[in-house]
């Protein structure tokens, strides 16, 4: 067929690190949401790549995950039997409208 490709490979993505100031504030925003005892502020860290990395060495910010009532077996995002929680959808909304009414508040 004659097709030819230049491919550019970059190694690794940069540490995703949360800002200390945003990460209190959307911790505190969560807790309003859906209680102190459901918002997680020491999780482990990871080694999973993330696009957002990139945005934080920006501005600052701070990258949340939304627990989805997962249990065990069930399959992460990315693959391709994952099945979103859709009773999360609420819950993620009201959280960025908070969000936006505190930051302008």
């Amino acid at each position: 067929m004659g097709a030819t490709a230049e491919v550019e490979i970059i190694e690794g993505y940069p540490a995703t690190i949360n800002h200390v100031d945003e990460t209190e504030l959307a911790a505190k925003v969560a807790s309003g949401i859906v209680g102190p005892t459901n918002v997680v502020r020491d999780a482990p860290s990871t080694m999973g790549a993330e696009d957002f990395s990139y945005m934080l060495q920006e501005k600052p910010g701070c990258y949340i995950w939304l627990g989805s009532g997962r249990t065990g077996n069930d399959p992460m995002v990315h693959d391709p039997k994952y099945d979103f929680n859709d009773s999360i959808s609420p819950i993620g909304a009201s959280w960025f409208v908070r969000m936006v009414e505190t930051s302008l508040a």
